[in-house]
């Protein structure tokens, strides 16, 4: 059932099926709630599955900059700037996932996220854990960005000005990729830059801004006793499994599934895999 709610003076779209355990399923960078199909369609059998659409993606409306805004100090990327002092910071996002179990009612879920969703996840995890009762990242990490990955994102958000939203998120979405799937599986790495083409240059600056400044969240992964799930590809260049592999012994108690040949995008790549993993912890 696809249902909406008021959140901050915009509408937030999410889909919400099944019965049983709430699990969330948040989404990445470029995507929305629809980059889970292959898992909904599976876990929706087995758990109440709650899906939103982050603000600013499907059909979600952006966050005002009348909300979040606060002072952002610029940083020094060889003299580029970033495009505007105000952002909506990570927080915000994982407030408004907040708001959405308030809407609904739910006191107790398990988390998942991935990449940019992953991120909103830890920060939920440090404001609200009372409210869940495992976590999980998806070819994400809790480490903030490197002073080198700032640039990168200060210039995307340039980028992004230049030539738009569908024209970055074209050249960026075949890196996410493993080599194996993008050779036998063109149509559907086409089929993810072709729905790119919904997205505002607004919504995807103001996630690169969010992702840049967010901090580093180790400690989130310490200092609580949730379970965690991590998933990670080896042919991830976005969330290395190199990296992702140093936090899995922060937690009490970690799952760890490693997704051979598979890039960022296990959902698709690994989808009976990930399936699979992710029930597996949703029961545990």
């Amino acid at each position: 059932m696809r249902k909406t709610f008021l959140y901050q003076s915009a509408n937030i779209s999410y889909t919400i099926e099944g019965e049983g355990k709430a699990v969330i399923l948040l989404h990445g960078f470029g995507e929305d709630s629809s980059i889970w199909k292959n898992q909904s369609a599976f876990l929706k059998e087995h758990c109440l599955l709650i899906v939103p659409d982050l603000p600013g993606s499907g059909e979600s409306e952006i966050l005002g900059l009348e909300f979040g805004v606060r002072s952002l100090e610029l940083l020094d990327t060889s003299n580029s700037k970033l495009l505007t002092p105000d952002y909506i910071s990570i927080d915000d996002y994982a407030s408004c996932i907040h708001a959405l179990l308030q809407h609904e009612n739910i006191c107790s879920s398990i988390m998942l996220g991935h990449s940019m969703g992953g991120y909103i996840t830890l920060a939920f995890a440090e404001k609200y854990p009372e409210l869940l009762s495992s976590y999980g990242l998806i070819h994400s990490t809790a480490f903030a960005d490197s002073e080198e990955k700032k640039k990168a994102r200060a210039k995307g958000i340039e980028v992004i000005e230049k030539y738009g939203a569908y024209l970055f998120l074209k050249n960026t979405i075949p890196n996410l990729f493993g080599t194996k799937f993008k050779k036998e599986h063109p149509e559907k790495v086409q089929s993810l830059i072709e729905a790119s083409a919904a997205f505002s240059k607004e919504a995807l600056q103001q996630y690169y801004h969010a992702m840049m400044v967010r901090p580093d969240r180790t400690h989130v992964l310490l200092s609580n006793c949730l379970p965690v799930l991590f998933v990670m590809g080896t042919e991830d260049i976005a969330a290395p499994m190199e990296d992702v592999l140093k936090q899995t012994s922060l937690p009490n108690i970690s799952y760890i599934y490693v997704l051979q040949n598979t890039g960022h995008m296990g959902m698709w790549e690994a989808t009976g895999e990930m399936n699979q993993h992710m029930l597996a912890f949703i029961n545990s």
